[in-house]
C-alpha cells in the first residue's frame, strides 16, 4: 500500500478527529469536515451548541495543512499532520483551541516575546477481565518512580518510547507515578503550537500502541476512586528576541529570585483562578480530583519547590527559570489549556493584579490561601461564565461553546457515579 495521510485535529471534547486521505494528498492540502462536529457530545448527542450551526445546515469547515508539517506516523504506511480549522468563509474557526493557542502566542509576540511550553501528561493503564471490564493492569511491584519488568510487565512503555524515538518526539522523561498502574510521560520543551502539538500526537499514539497490547491507556483525571488523580501540568517560559529566557533572574530559582515578569504572571494565574478550572478541568470526572489535599491544583496559591501548590516556581534558575501551572487534568483540550493558561498570565502582565504571598503552608494540613476551585463541573461552568475577561481573552465563540457542552455534560452525568462515570469517557479520553 502507498502512504496515505491521516489529517487530525483536536475537537472541544479533547477527542482526536480526522480522515484517512490518499498518496496525492501527501503535500499542501485542504480536507472538509462537518462544523457541527462541535456541537457533538461523548455519547454522539449532535447539540444547537453555540458556533456549531447545527439549525443552520451543518455547513462544512476545512482543514488546512502545509506539507512541512507532514511526518511519519506510527501505523503502517500512514503519515500524519495536524492542520488549522477554516470556516466556510474562509475565516479562521474560532471554535478550534489551536486557534486560540495561536492568537495566545501572538499576544505574547507583540511583547518581543515568545512562549516556550513543556507539558506533563499522566495516566493509567487498564485491561479488560474475563466479565469484559476494565481492572487496573496488574504491575504488582509498581511503586512510584518505578522502572523495570516490575513496573510494567508487559513492556508497553518500552513500546511507547521506541515508537516516540522512531517518529521524532523529544522525550524527556517517563517513569511510574504514585499509584500502580498510573505513569508519566514528558516531552521537551518547544515553542508553545509546536509543543502542544507533539503532545497531542504523542497522547494518540501512546494509546494505540497500549492498545496493541491490550491495555487502555487512559488520562482521565480519576479512572480509579480510591487512588489518586493524573494531571497535565503545563511549564512555561518565555524566550526573548537575543534567544534568552524572560524569566532568567539569576542562577538561583524560586520565590525569592523571580522577576517582574515572573511575579505578573503569576499575579494572573491567581486572579483568573476559578475561571481556570472550567476549561482546565473540564469533566465531571476532573472534579472527583479537584480536591484539597492531593496535588491537583485545587488552591488559589503558589510558591516554590511545594507540590501542594497550584503555581510553582521552579528552583531551578538561568535558562531553565519557569513556571508550573498543576491545575490542568487531559480530559482539557491541550491547546486550548495551554492558551488560557498564557493569556491569564498575560492579563497579570496588562494588569498587575495584587499578588498574595507564597504559600507557607503544608497543603495537606495546614494552607494559607482560603479560596479554592469549583468543587463541581456545574460551579466550574458558573465561574467560567463570570470570568468574562478570561473568556474574551481566551476566545468568545470557543468558551461559549464550552459552557454550554458542559452544562449539557452535568444533566448527562449526574445519576452517574464511580466505574459508570468513568466509562462515560474513557474510551475517548
Amino acid at each position: 500500500m502507498k502512504d496515505r495521510l491521516r489529517a487530525m485535529w483536536c475537537d472541544h471534547l479533547s477527542i482526536m478527529r480526522g480522515k484517512y486521505l490518499p498518496n496525492g494528498k501527501i503535500g499542501d492540502g485542504t480536507t472538509r469536515f462537518c462544523r457541527s462536529t462541535f456541537g457533538v457530545h461523548y455519547d454522539k448527542d449532535l447539540l444547537d451548541a453555540p458556533g456549531a450551526m447545527m439549525k443552520q445546515g451543518l455547513p462544512d469547515m476545512e482543514l488546512r495543512w502545509k506539507a512541512e508539517d507532514i511526518r511519519d506516523g506510527w501505523e503502517r504506511s500512514t503519515k500524519v499532520v495536524l492542520g488549522d480549522l477554516y470556516d466556510h468563509h474562509g475565516n479562521l474557526l474560532d471554535l478550534d483551541g489551536r486557534g486560540a493557542l495561536k492568537r495566545a502566542v501572538a499576544a505574547w509576540g507583540e511583547m518581543g516575546l515568545t512562549p516556550m511550553v513543556g507539558i506533563e501528561l499522566e495516566c493509567y493503564a487498564l485491561v479488560g477481565n474475563e466479565n469484559g471490564r476494565l481492572v487496573p493492569y496488574d504491575a504488582p511491584g509498581g511503586v512510584v518512580y518505578g522502572t523495570g519488568p516490575f513496573t510494567d510487565p508487559l513492556r508497553v512503555f518500552d513500546d511507547i518510547w521506541e515508537r516516540a524515538d522512531d517518529l521524532g518526539f523529544n522525550v524527556d522523561m517517563f517513569t511510574a507515578e504514585y499509584d500502580s498502574p498510573q505513569f508519566e510521560m514528558t516531552l521537551t520543551f518547544d515553542e508553545a503550537v509546536k509543543a502542544v502539538d507533539d503532545i497531542v500526537l504523542f497522547r494518540q499514539m501512546a494509546r494505540e500502541v497500549a492498545l496493541e497490547h491490550g491495555v487502555v491507556l487512559t488520562f482521565l483525571p480519576k479512572p480509579i476512586a480510591e487512588a489518586g488523580g493524573s494531571g497535565m501540568h503545563i511549564n512555561f517560559s518565555f524566550r526573548k528576541d537575543d534567544g534568552g529566557n524572560a524569566l532568567d533572574n539569576g542562577p538561583v530559582g524560586g520565590p525569592e529570585h523571580m522577576n517582574d515578569l515572573a511575579r505578573d504572571c503569576i499575579s494572573g494565574l491567581m486572579h483568573h483562578h476559578r475561571g481556570l478550572a472550567g476549561l482546565l478541568a473540564p469533566t465531571a470526572n476532573s472534579y472527583q480530583r479537584m480536591q484539597p489535599g492531593i496535588l491537583s491544583g485545587y488552591w488559589q496559591n503558589w510558591g516554590g519547590d511545594h507540590r501542594c501548590v497550584t503555581t510553582r516556581i521552579s528552583g531551578e534558575g538561568g535558562a531553565k527559570s519557569r513556571l508550573e501551572h498543576r491545575m490542568a487534568d487531559a480530559t482539557a483540550n491541550p491547546y486550548t489549556a495551554t492558551a488560557a493558561v498564557l493569556q491569564a498570565a498575560l492579563l497579570g502582565v496588562r494588569n498587575s493584579y495584587d499578588l498574595v504571598p507564597a504559600e507557607t503552608g503544608d497543603g495537606f494540613d495546614r494552607t494559607d490561601a482560603k479560596q479554592g476551585t469549583a468543587v463541581d463541573l456545574k460551579r466550574a461552568m458558573n465561574d467560567l461564565e463570570a470570568d468574562t475577561v478570561l473568556g474574551d481573552a481566551v476566545g468568545r465563540t470557543l468558551v461559549d461553546n464550552h459552557i454550554f457542552m458542559k452544562r449539557k455534560e452535568v444533566l448527562k452525568t449526574r445519576d452517574l457515579e464511580g466505574d459508570g462515570l468513568r466509562d462515560f469517557y474513557v474510551y475517548f479520553l
